[in-house]
């Protein structure tokens, strides 16, 4: 197995206004989420999120503490929600074995031990997604699947954004120290996530696409709301959002994508909202 990691820093939002679009996609968009038998993660500045993914075809791959955390162990001071978006597989974490099949979630709260990922048959890989951030303490670790969720439909077909929104990993379901997370899921004929736009000064964001088909693409709308910026994406990648940023897309196909919050508060509903007349 490999661990591989990069380490993004923040951009302020009058530099960012600046950015073409090659430096947009090298700070903000995480195009290799996946590669067979490695781990891959970007370490954020913003709120010291981790992004990454897990691949285990036929190996055992191991959660490495990379250097920048100074720890012994990943989650030494961290926490962590785990997505599978793959084949049926298995996440060890001290003494504990946790199965995940297709869209279910596993919350790992802060600690000493060793965490691994492995999937049930290496011809139908898991591929876990996962998002981390820093813990002032422990809370206990869960399996959360989609009957464990807070499900919000939202939107409209005529709209071209009828979802249902799973919150998973949200302190509704589960403490946490910042860790929000959960999943959308866009019925067929809707393309349109996160619409009107919204910004919250409090938290950062990530999302990771996924069920994206190889021919069709999703366009992320990034920035504030007078001056935004776009990032065209593949399926299986992941992009971050800065708290000063909107973050919406719309697709050629409709999708599904999981979103990840951390900072200063747990408040899913604390959001600035901004009219879609006002997008610039």
């Amino acid at each position: 197995m490999k661990t591989n990691y990069e380490i993004r820093y923040a951009a302020h939002p009058q530099d960012a206004k600046s950015y073409d679009t090659k430096r947009i996609r090298k700070d903000f968009l995480i195009e290799n989420v996946f590669t067979d038998n490695e781990v891959n993660m970007v370490y954020s500045m913003y709120d010291r999120m981790v992004v990454g993914g897990a691949k285990p075809v036929g190996e055992v791959l191991k959660l490495e503490a990379i250097d920048p955390l100074k720890a012994p162990f990943f989650l030494t001071r961290r926490e962590m929600g785990i997505y599978n978006v793959g084949g049926p597989g298995i996440v060890k974490a001290g003494d504990s074995v946790y199965e995940l099949n297709f869209k279910e979630a596993l919350y790992l709260g802060s600690g000493d031990r060793e965490v691994t990922f492995e999937s049930k048959d290496a011809s139908k890989p898991a591929k876990f997604y996962f998002n981390s951030l820093t813990a002032h303490r422990n809370y206990p670790d869960k399996k959360i699947t989609k009957a464990d969720a807070i499900v919000a439909e939202m939107g409209s077909l005529d709209g071209s954004n009828h979802r249902n929104i799973n919150k998973m990993i949200v302190n509704q379901v589960l403490p946490t120290c910042q860790l929000q997370m959960g999943m959308t899921e866009l019925a067929v004929g809707s393309v349109w996530n996160t619409m009107p736009a919204h910004v919250h000064s409090r938290r950062m964001e990530a999302y990771f696409y996924f069920e994206v088909p190889e021919e069709h693409a999703v366009c992320h709308f990034m920035g504030e709301v007078d001056e935004t910026r776009h990032v065209w994406m593949k399926n299986d990648q992941a992009v971050l959002s800065p708290e000063w940023s909107i973050h919406s897309a719309a697709a050629t196909h409709n999708y599904t994508f999981i979103w990840g919050m951390g900072g200063e508060n747990l408040d899913y509903g604390d959001q600035d909202f901004s009219l879609i007349t006002d997008l610039k």
